[in-house]
């Protein structure tokens, strides 16, 4: 069974590594959506893979990490991309969910995101 819970935050970056006069070497802003996919076997007494409360609590900190932050100044995240973005938050969330965390999307518009399937 795969299942997912999303989280927003707002954030500030720039990407320092772009060629100069690129757009996104300005400061900016986005309104971020992740998604935190788990995978796993249906439990058969509880009837689900795990309680969504469980990866709310494993974003938790992650949350008060990133929201309303300059990301550059996260330590890791000094060019946040949403490739980089998204193998970040798997590091920090794959403890949390061992065995069971699958994908971490991060989208930082409505039309424009990363998909990371890293090992746990």
């Amino acid at each position: 069974m795969e299942l997912f819970k999303e989280f927003t935050f707002e954030a500030a970056h720039r990407l320092p590594n772009v060629p100069p006069g690129h757009k996104c070497s300005r400061l900016h802003g986005h309104s971020y959506k992740v998604q935190v996919e788990v995978t796993g076997p249906v439990d058969t007494d509880l009837g689900w893979v795990i309680d969504f409360g469980d990866i709310k609590a494993a974003w938790g900190d992650l949350d008060d990490a990133l929201d309303h932050r300059y990301l550059n100044e996260v330590p890791g995240l000094e060019n946040p991309t949403s490739e980089l973005l998204a193998v970040w938050i798997w590091d920090r969330l794959s403890a949390a969910l061992p065995n069971l965390l699958s994908a971490v999307t991060v989208k930082e518009t409505c039309t424009s995101g990363s998909t990371y399937r890293g090992t746990a």
